[in-house]
């Protein structure tokens, strides 16, 4: 497999020609149009030049794309990798035709997940796969991934694009996102600095993410909803545009909150959402006390609680329910962190703490007295 954005992949059907058994075939002819995955490349190399930073200088066309450590900056560093998807809101987005917004999503699921370790995300690579190549849409979903490497400071240096006819159905594509970080050994986020009495600030989600998509799908077929209907919970909004709200990319507010030494944690509120996701920071003998009264969800999850009859617990299971981000803070430097965190964007709501475990890893004071319920 290639490591760039190159030509399209070699698999192909072994399906019958388009002449006699005599004439001489194409690569075209098994259904691959090298000739558009080199129209894609010309495309798209202004989008990945576009996400240039210390390190990575985002040309494209080469075997690998290489990335200087030096350059960047660090001088003992530990590399944090991640590699993530969509999900099936991909599926919205092929049923509506709106592409411009998942590769956004690609690259959050990512770097995100990278910044909860205390590293910053240096470089991206994506992998496109469809059966046959369109250049438009597939520069859509790049422009996308660009915007979160811009919003995310890291770097597009390559991909792979594989056109591989009868894999997937017309029209169809597929993504997946690698991400490579860096932070310097000392400052490693890791379980034992959760501590009894850190204070868990909440950071804003801007809906669903792309988490949970299989359920929102069911829960607006049920309603009878099309895509271009529009939105019950999101006025001038067609149901499609409300639910293809890109995943928010936390990472520079995060890496500034680092920078006032009371971090402890980070947690990526994704699959699993506030009662699988916030046990992975934090020790055994530890739990999360989270108010929910603490916070108002975006108005999507109401809606998907009551359309789809959906349980509190559900919900909780399975959704962000409105917080994209949590920050374990040390109790006596709130305030720092608070500003830190302002100053980049976002507005922290102080919604738990960390107590001593005794029974459940995350205890939810509330529920009886929200929207949950």
């Amino acid at each position: 497999m290639e490591d760039t954005i190159t030509a399209p992949s070699d698999s192909y059907s072994k399906g019958p020609g388009t002449g006699g058994a005599n004439t001489p075939l194409t690569y075209r002819d098994a259904g691959v149009d090298i000739d558009a995955g080199d129209a894609l490349v010309e495309a798209i190399k202004p989008l990945a030049a576009s996400t240039r930073r210390p390190g990575a200088n985002a040309d494209l066309g080469g075997f690998g794309g290489l990335f200087d450590l030096k350059a960047a900056g660090f001088s003992d560093p530990i590399l944090v990798a991640a590699t993530d998807g969509v999900g099936t809101k991909l599926r919205v987005a092929l049923e509506s035709g709106k592409h411009d917004t998942v590769g956004i999503d690609l690259v959050a699921m990512c770097v995100n997940d990278l910044v909860v370790q205390g590293a910053e995300p240096l470089m991206f690579l994506d992998y496109y796969a469809t059966g046959k190549l369109e250049v438009a849409v597939a520069r859509d979903v790049v422009a996308g991934i660009a915007e979160g490497c811009r919003q995310a400071g890291c770097g597009l240096i390559g991909g792979e694009t594989a056109e591989m006819p009868g894999m997937y159905s017309e029209g169809d594509y597929d993504l997946a996102g690698f991400s490579v970080g860096a932070v310097e050994r000392d400052r490693v986020l890791e379980r034992d600095k959760v501590g009894e009495g850190d204070i868990v600030l909440g950071l804003a989600s801007s809906g669903v993410h792309s988490n949970g998509y299989s359920l929102v799908r069911r829960v607006v077929e049920r309603a009878g909803l099309a895509w271009d209907a529009p939105a019950p919970f999101e006025p001038g909004k067609t149901v499609a545009e409300a639910l293809l709200a890109p995943t928010r990319i936390y990472v520079k507010a995060c890496l500034a909150a680092l920078q006032t030494d009371a971090v402890h944690g980070f947690v990526h509120v994704t699959g699993g959402g506030l009662v699988e996701n916030p046990p992975r920071v934090y020790g055994d003998a530890l739990a999360l006390r989270l108010d929910l009264t603490s916070w108002t969800p975006p108005a999507v999850f109401p809606w998907l609680a009551k359309a789809g009859g959906i349980e509190g617990r559900e919900m909780l299971r399975t959704f962000n329910c409105g917080l994209g981000m949590l920050v374990v803070v040390r109790a006596d430097a709130v305030e720092a962190v608070e500003t830190a965190l302002s100053d980049h964007g976002e507005t922290p709501v102080r919604v738990g703490r960390i107590e001593t475990r005794t029974g459940d890893a995350v205890v939810f004071d509330g529920l009886d007295q929200t929207w949950l319920a």
